[in-house]
């Protein structure tokens, strides 16, 4: 019997593989798709880049003030040191350290910092900037349906702006870091303009609170030395009425006694000692009540006196000019604006129409294969 070796064909099983020529093919038949696709997104991206609004970043690198930046407000602080100063009975002077926190270079740059990045302190400057309500006009913002709505969206407004205005430290592990300030507004001009006014407005505000803070430690130590002269001034009259009372009884004994002529007893625990006589008793009785000076009785009381009248005579000098912080880097404006990034919009707008046209005919050749 004969063997036939011809095989027997096999039935065709369908695949799920993709040719890629096959693919590829269809891509190309879909090419026009693609390419108007691709060129509408392009086309938006580009109109989206250039009427979106702009936006530019003027900035400045300051560090804290050395000290002949503050030397007028230094030598203002010193001349009141000798009123919070200790003298002592043996001629010895107790250094108060009391002011020395109001002349801190640290403190003081830190102190302008807090204000330049102060919510308040924000919304009150661009309250009073044209450059701002123009923009706030163009959104319409008052014009909201409901109170409500308009409240929403001006703290929106307004909180949106605040991020414009920024004072951030280079490093922040470093105390002594430099810091970057910068105000971004609508145009370079306008954002130079602004950052320049806030900087000049905060300086203003910075002067003031340090001799604010001046005054305030001076009154509060005019108010001690006063509260320390009525205590001590009333200690001082009842010692003398105690001392011209204990005299006056003395006087009545050494009167009783005889005792007309200073006399030796060597008792000095007696209460009324009548020592002194009558005739010494007596002179002291009118050379007691005829005290006027209380300083006699209460040296401390010369002490303050001494204060009070410097203080008089010494006044803070609110037109010096000092400074509480150091420019590294001039305001400068920016030289490319910070949004929109036209290039790179139109780019990723294009990339994005080129995948979605890719997509859209991929898919459509999938569900055409399907059928097939």
């Amino acid at each position: 019997m004969a063997i036939n070796n011809s095989t027997t064909p096999q039935a065709h099983i369908p695949s799920d593989e993709i040719d890629l020529r096959e693919l590829f093919g269809a891509l190309w038949q879909g090419k026009w798709t693609i390419i108007i696709i691709t060129a509408l997104f392009s086309i938006g991206a580009v109109c989206y880049a250039l009427f979106s609004q702009q936006w530019w970043s003027s900035k400045a690198k300051i560090t804290p003030p050395q000290v002949q930046d503050i030397a007028a407000y230094q030598q203002q602080v010193k001349q009141f040191q000798p009123v919070f100063d200790v003298y002592q009975d043996d001629g010895t002077v107790l250094v108060s350290r009391e002011l020395d926190e109001l002349i801190n270079t640290q403190v003081l740059f830190k102190r302008f910092i807090d204000a330049f990045n102060s919510s308040d302190n924000k919304r009150s400057f661009l309250d009073a900037s044209e450059d701002f309500q123009s923009f706030k006009s163009k959104l319409d913002v008052d014009n909201a349906v409901s109170s409500d709505e308009q409240k929403d969206a001006s703290r929106r407004l307004y909180a949106g702006w605040f991020n414009k205005i920024t004072a951030s430290a280079e490093d922040k592990r470093d105390n002594f870091s430099p810091y970057n300030v910068s105000f971004q507004s609508t145009t370079k001009e306008s954002s130079f303009v602004l950052l320049n006014n806030y900087i000049q407005l905060i300086t203003q505000q910075a002067h003031q609170e340090a001799l604010n803070n001046l005054e305030v430690i001076i009154a509060a130590k005019r108010n001690e030395l006063l509260q320390q002269k009525r205590i001590l001034t009333s200690q001082a009259k009842n010692r003398l009425r105690v001392e011209i009372e204990r005299s006056q009884y003395a006087l009545d004994v050494a009167k009783a006694a005889g005792v007309e002529r200073p006399i030796q007893t060597n008792n000095d625990k007696e209460l009324f000692s009548i020592d002194l006589g009558t005739k010494g008793l007596a002179a002291k009785v009118s050379a007691l009540e005829s005290i006027k000076n209380l300083s006699v009785i209460e040296p401390r009381l010369q002490q303050i006196d001494a204060k009070l009248e410097m203080l008089e005579h010494l006044k803070v000098d609110r037109a010096i000019q000092f400074q509480t912080f150091r420019f590294v880097e001039n305001v400068e404006q920016s030289l490319s604006r910070d949004k929109p990034k036209r290039a790179l919009i139109a780019v990723l707008g294009t990339l994005l129409g080129g995948m979605l046209g890719v997509a859209i005919v991929l898919v459509r050749f999938a569900f055409r294969r399907e059928e097939d």
